[in-house]
């Protein structure tokens, strides 16, 4: 029950956010936060991370929905394993999900936080978390091996 309330909460705060920025903002427009380090500005993302496979959304969808179908088929085995393991699994795909939305729906990604560095949204920011949970098992499972 837990990780459904976590994954409906990720997700809706992704779908919601991009909606109120669609509705409200014109792409390209920036509004400044906190200047000069925290801007909105509406971006259509036709890549992945960092402009990487610029307009290759249907191999990036297709990269997504693979992912989604390996998430699926081992969901218990998933579920059986460390609280960091399924949380991390469980973020880290309401981000994926949330992108493909998107991708699948715009043709883009959505992005909107703006730190000058690169722009990013809410799912974006889960599928990090999420890793960073997967990535701090390692780490910790690791330790206890060695």
């Amino acid at each position: 029950m837990r990780y459904t309330l976590a994954a409906g909460l990720i997700l809706a705060s992704d779908r919601i956010s991009k909606f109120l920025v669609m509705r409200h903002m014109t792409e390209g427009q920036s509004i400044p936060l906190l200047p000069p380090l925290l801007y909105v500005t509406y971006v259509q993302n036709r890549g992945a991370a960092f402009g990487f496979l610029q307009g290759q959304t249907v191999l990036l969808s297709a990269i997504a929905l693979l992912c989604l179908l390996f998430i699926s088929t081992q969901w218990k085995k998933i579920m059986a394993k460390s609280p960091f393991v399924r949380w991390g699994v469980v973020i880290a795909l309401m981000g994926a999900i949330g992108n493909l939305i998107d991708r699948l729906r715009w043709g883009a990604v959505i992005d909107f936080v703006d730190i000058r560095i690169f722009v990013f949204n809410v799912a974006d920011t889960a599928i990090v978390a999420g890793v960073g949970l997967l990535f701090w098992e390692v780490l910790i499972h690791d330790r206890k091996e060695g």
